[in-house]
């Protein structure tokens, strides 16, 4: 029996287990990236694990996510990253070369191999036939370290591509389409393996759209064949010796086929606060816009820019809308300076903003209170821009330009505007003198520390017996943007977790920590995908920081449930998820953690209920082990 192109890269790394769907794997990464919201903890990790130099064949450090340098923590964090950098052999993408996606694509990313990144948008490695892995910042550091990275073997789903896109309808729209069929959980622990006569449609940039966006199914990653389009592109960036063909054998055998016609696509639009809440842009035509973003990892590469660029020709944005524009990288930037291209943008009234994930974050360029904010970004979730009053929709770039001009949403096909077709340069402007490279001679290297960063608290093991109240319970798709906010007024915090584990749910109820805090600790009740989104993986360890041990929750998502084991936090979910409506915030629950060890179910006694639940782990013995220590890196050094 053949073999699908994710098959082919996962048995080429496996280090152990097998690759029976569900089953726990092991596979060697040969790149890691990190940017600086998440960095800094991870290279702190690193350096807890007491490595020298990485042991992986590339290492980049990108700092794109937190610009501002509004006070001295972004500053100092950027001086730590950079030194971490040299001395211990990581590559470093200084402030301004780009967003960590984009450029790793156009630089480093290589088909057939695996990138882990601690950034839930590292897939977007599969434009180019590269299987790329979020994960939180631990895991990243230990595979610095050279240990095998886990995860549990995922379907694969392959997406059958036929048809042409219209004019006006870009990538972005495709994987909303994705989005609108399977939901934001609908990809959990699968990968997504584009095919069909479909893609030669696509470039590569077009293909990253769609693979980056996949995240946001829950996907454990999604991927593209490397063909002549990965061919073409490679050498344009001078790396066509990089370059190898990979596709699915003939007879390969797929868990699930889903059938997209790209000529059937028409604009669409993911309204508040989630990613899947996608409908046709003729549903919300008409609706008035105070703001319009342009750019993030998933719409910033040279073909937005000439196709923004095309429609705001002797263009004017309306009076009532703010309109911005975040580059990907600093090749994109040349590239579109020796075009032309940013002549009409800037005579339309565009702000044309720094290489960098900006708005995308809730970094800067925040909408007005109860404003309405359409974006190319990835993400839609509740105060991701900046406060919770923000209402923020996600479409391509097209209806973002449209909507701009005419100050409400409008699909673009209406506005009489002559399209073009993108031509992909033979040959990209390549200049790298954004890169640092690291000292041959690490020793010589010393780290400068700002006040802000913290090394990581020290986590106890979790007791044979857990007996404390339900601190909070939340619904279904509960974010990591509801755990640890997003904006500029909380990304510098994430390098200091008694200061973060202040705001943990502060979107939700801003008493939580207080609370936690004056009971000790306790447990979290969930519904449906609880960690949905980002890998911060401070999302689990600030709460862990407060004393939670244990989160009962229907089910979770894949990043942040290997984010819980890394920090000690147990995980279990319903076996009858009815049992849900039998636990209420307050009650208080007992169990035994030798009665979750190699069992099918545990009991769960709600004290004040008088009560009993049926729950499971999810997690694998060893898993449970990490746990039980108090965490990856308690086990870590027990184990040595």
């Amino acid at each position: 029996m053949g073999q699908t192109i994710a098959e082919k890269i996962i048995s080429a790394h496996l280090v152990s287990g097998t690759m029976k769907r569900g089953e726990p794997i092991n596979i060697k990464i040969d790149q890691t990236l990190t940017h600086d919201v998440n960095g800094v903890a991870a290279y702190l990790q690193f350096e807890a694990v007491g490595m020298d130099r990485v042991q992986n064949e590339l290492a980049v450090s990108y700092i794109d996510h937190n610009l501002i340098q509004a006070d001295f923590r972004n500053s100092d964090d950027h001086r730590y990253l950079m030194d971490v950098a040299a001395k211990h052999g990581i590559i470093t993408s200084r402030m301004g070369n780009g967003i960590c996606h984009q450029v790793h694509l156009e630089r480093f990313d290589i088909p057939g191999k695996v990138l882990l990144g601690s950034d839930s948008h590292t897939p977007a490695a599969g434009g180019v036939g590269m299987l790329g892995l979020g994960a939180g910042g631990l895991d990243v550091a230990l595979a610095m370290a050279g240990e095998p990275f886990s995860l549990k073997m995922p379907q694969i789903v392959k997406v059958n591509l036929t048809g042409k896109l219209q004019p006006f309808v870009s990538a972005k729209n495709v994987v909303l389409e994705l989005l609108r069929r399977v939901t934001v959980k609908g990809g959990v622990n699968k990968i997504y393996e584009y095919a069909g006569p479909g893609i030669s449609t696509l470039n590569v940039t077009e293909r990253a759209i769609i693979t980056n966006m996949g995240t946001e199914t829950g996907a454990t990653s999604s991927i593209f064949p490397s063909d002549e389009v990965t061919k073409a592109w490679m050498r344009a960036q001078n790396r066509e010796n990089e370059w190898h063909p990979l596709a699915a054998d003939p007879d390969a055998v797929y868990d699930d086929v889903i059938e997209i016609d790209l000529a059937q696509i028409e604009p669409l639009i993911a309204l508040p606060h989630q990613p899947d809440r996608v409908v046709p842009i003729s549903e919300v035509e008409g609706l008035p816009v105070d703001q319009v973003v342009i750019g993030s990892c998933a719409n910033s590469s040279l073909q937005d820019i000439l196709s923004i660029a095309t429609m705001l020709e002797n263009k004017s944005v309306h009076p009532r809308v703010d309109a911005g524009l975040y580059i990907g990288s600093k090749q994109v930037y040349l590239e579109s300076v020796a075009r032309g291209a940013f002549l009409a943008v800037i005579k339309a009234g565009v702000r044309v903003l720094e290489s960098g994930c900006g708005a995308c974050n809730g970094s800067g360029f925040a909408p007005p209170t109860n404003g309405i904010s359409l974006r190319t970004t990835t993400r839609n979730f509740l105060g991701r821009c900046g406060h919770p009053s923000g209402n923020v929709y996600l479409v391509g770039p097209e209806v973002a330009v449209a909507s701009a001009i005419t100050g409400v949403i409008t699909d673009p096909r209406k506005l009489g505007i002559t399209p073009v077709e993108y031509q992909m340069p033979e040959k990209f402007m390549i200049e790298d003198n954004m890169f640092i490279y690291p000292s041959q001679n690490g020793s010589e290297i010393s780290i400068r520390r700002g006040p802000n960063i913290s090394p990581p608290p020290v986590l106890e093991a979790l007791p044979d017996v857990i007996s404390s109240p339900v601190l909070i319970k939340l619904g279904e798709d509960i974010t990591t943007d509801h755990i640890v906010p997003a904006g500029a007024n909380f990304l510098p915090m994430r390098n200091n977790t008694p200061e973060i584990a202040k705001y943990v749910f502060h979107v939700v109820d801003a008493s939580f920590a207080k609370r936690a805090q004056e009971a000790g600790g306790g447990f979290i009740v969930a519904g449906v995908n609880y960690g949905q989104g980002s890998s911060r993986e401070q999302a689990a360890l600030a709460p862990r920081y407060l004393g939670v041990k244990t989160i009962i929750a229907k089910s979770f998502a894949r990043i942040h449930l290997a984010n819980l084991v890394n920090f000690g936090i147990l995980p279990l979910v319903f076996i009858n998820e009815s049992d849900y409506e039998k636990i209420d915030q307050g009650d208080y629950l007992i169990i035994e953690f030798e009665a979750i060890l190699n069992k099918d179910s545990a009991t769960v006694t709600n004290k004040s209920k008088q009560l009993d639940i049926l729950v499971k782990s999810p997690l694998t013995s060893e898993e449970l082990e990490i746990v039980k220590k108090g965490g990856r890196l308690n086990w870590i050094k027990l184990r040595a």
